[in-house]
């Protein structure tokens, strides 16, 4: 009897499964393991661009002996998968941490940023990486030729002018700092039509210290023995000739384009304040006068009153 009972219902009702989502049923099946293996087979499935997908409902599946209902395989996997997620992922290539643009794969960001790096090694110290992002959004990116154009054109080639352009006007700063530096040069620069002693040994120079004194040097010291003449280096007007403190007897001349000749340590002056001198005349003879260790004729050049190395103007 059960039998024919259990007949009877087999040949008017269907075996299906219930598919829910949610507690929402969404359709019937016949076989609820080919939907699971589909699904799965979706979820897991490589495609470029895509991190990985996520099934974010549970589904339910529940036996059902059903009349007039005929499975919905289709409509319910189409169910299904709207309700997995999709992580997109791709590659950037960043320019001091900031991403240009994106490729699809690794091996064709890795293989860029080596040969722009490569490219530019004499030019540019480049600064550029790789970054994978992952978003839920499709991620936009373009072939390796169209990143490496973007990348040189927008980013890479703009930074080199703006260096080369630096460059260049860092160099052309140079070369007018150094045009300045020479006219000043040949504007201020005291002809010394003869060497304030013949031959004389450079015992000391511009800017050096001593025992002997309390701050640096403000001359040029040229060593000779006592009573070697001293001739007047360039033409001008003797403005002091007499005793001077640590200078001892000294000669200052006022030359004729503003600076100032000093002559000191002498053992005896042969002009006097007032009287012109032309380069090469004889002005003083070689001492030891005054704060000083040894024959020799301290020898300074002034401008406004600031003591200039001798040696830049000799």
């Amino acid at each position: 009897m059960l039998l024919i009972l259990f007949t009877v219902i087999l040949l008017r009702y269907n075996i299906l499964f219930k598919v829910t989502v949610n507690g929402e049923v969404i359709g019937y099946v016949a076989n609820k393991y080919e939907i699971e293996e589909e699904v799965n087979s979706y979820i897991e499935s490589e495609e470029e661009g895509v991190a990985f997908r996520n099934l974010e409902v549970e589904t339910e599946y529940e036996p059902k002996f059903v009349s007039n209902q005929s499975s919905n395989k289709e409509e319910v996997l189409e169910k299904i998968k709207e309700n997995i997620s999709t992580t997109y992922t791709a590659y950037g290539i960043t320019i001091d941490d900031d991403i240009k643009t994106y490729v699809g794969t690794e091996e064709e960001a890795d293989k860029i940023v080596a040969d722009l790096q490569d490219e530019y090694k004499d030019k540019l110290a480049l600064n550029i990486g790789v970054k994978q992002i992952f978003e839920k959004e499709k991620i936009d990116t373009v072939e390796e030729t169209i990143a490496v154009s973007k990348l040189k054109t927008e980013n890479i080639d703009v930074k080199v002018a703006q260096i080369e352009e630096e460059a260049k006007k860092a160099e052309e700063a140079k070369k007018a700092e150094k045009s300045r530096n020479q006219t000043t040069t040949t504007n201020n620069k005291v002809v010394v039509a003869v060497r304030p002693i013949s031959g004389g040994k450079i015992t000391s120079r511009f800017g050096e210290r001593s025992s002997v004194r309390s701050s640096t040097h403000t001359g040029l010291d040229l060593a000779a023995p006592t009573g070697t003449t001293i001739k007047a280096a360039a033409s001008g007007k003797v403005t002091f000739a007499g005793y001077k403190g640590s200078y001892g007897y000294m000669i200052k001349i006022e030359c004729d384009n503003g600076f100032e000749m000093w002559y000191a340590h002498c053992s005896k002056l042969y002009v006097s304040a007032g009287v012109r001198v032309s380069a090469g005349d004889k002005i003083a003879a070689v001492g030891s006068t005054g704060n000083s260790t040894g024959s020799h004729l301290h020898f300074e050049i002034r401008k406004n009153g600031k003591a200039l190395n001798p040696q830049n103007y000799m």
